[in-house]
């Protein structure tokens, strides 16, 4: 770090100034992401097929992973067969979430839903220190029929349940999933940013390839294990 990886030095109310600028933009995408909930809110739904998933206490029916609620978000985790150390950015996603209580007043449920074995599974969420509630698909199609199948990458599904009957009513996947993350807000609010080098930042900042300040699988064990 050199005293050249700074911002503009200015006074305070040129700072406001560009502040009040900067200000419109960010409104501006507030009401943007107000309107793509909203179109969200009315998607049409597709109908799904009664499948049976693998749980800790053994069988259990998509209706049932509801677990009473009326709304489900699914995080389909990536799963390498045989690896110790599952995928990173998965591993790093879902240990952010640790504290889910407040969906039971939405009426919702946030569960991880991944092609692994589910004794793999569980065993990788404990050495881990995940929180969330695993499941497996590696006896269904399920993973396959929403866009997350067995060797394929990471997703999001949103489905609702009308009693046994359930529906598929968003996805996404990619990038699209950094809206369900609090890591990307807060490091995007530094004066640095991620510091990848696809970003666009002044001269000077300090840049790293892309991911290579994520922490690794076996970091987060470190980090929220048992061990930890």
């Amino acid at each position: 770090m050199t005293a050249t990886a700074l911002p503009k030095i200015v006074d305070a109310e040129t700072w406001k100034r560009h502040l009040d600028e900067l200000r419109v933009r960010e409104k501006a995408a507030t009401r943007e992401l107000d309107a793509i909930a909203a179109q969200r809110r009315h998607m049409p739904a597709v109908r799904m097929p009664d499948y049976t998933l693998e749980g800790e206490e053994g069988p259990v029916r998509l209706a049932d992973v509801f677990d009473g609620k009326s709304q489900l978000i699914v995080y389909n985790h990536m799963w390498f067969p045989g690896e110790e150390w599952q995928c990173p950015g998965c591993t790093g996603f879902t240990a952010q979430f640790t504290r889910l209580d407040f969906l039971d007043n939405y009426d919702a449920r946030f569960v991880i839903v991944t092609q692994g074995p589910i004794d793999e599974a569980l065993a990788y969420k404990r050495r881990v220190g995940n929180q969330m509630t695993w499941y497996s698909t590696a006896n269904s199609s399920f993973g396959a029929d929403v866009d997350a199948p067995a060797g394929g990458g990471f997703a999001v599904n949103v489905f609702l349940r009308d009693g046994d009957t359930v529906y598929r009513t968003w996805h996404t996947n990619g990038r699209g999933t950094e809206q369900l993350s609090h890591f990307f807000g807060l490091i995007d609010l530094l004066p640095y940013g991620r510091q990848e080098e696809w970003q666009d930042s002044p001269d000077g900042w300090p840049k790293a390839p892309t991911y290579s300040r994520w922490e690794g699988s076996q970091d987060i064990a470190a980090l929220y294990g048992p061990r930890a």
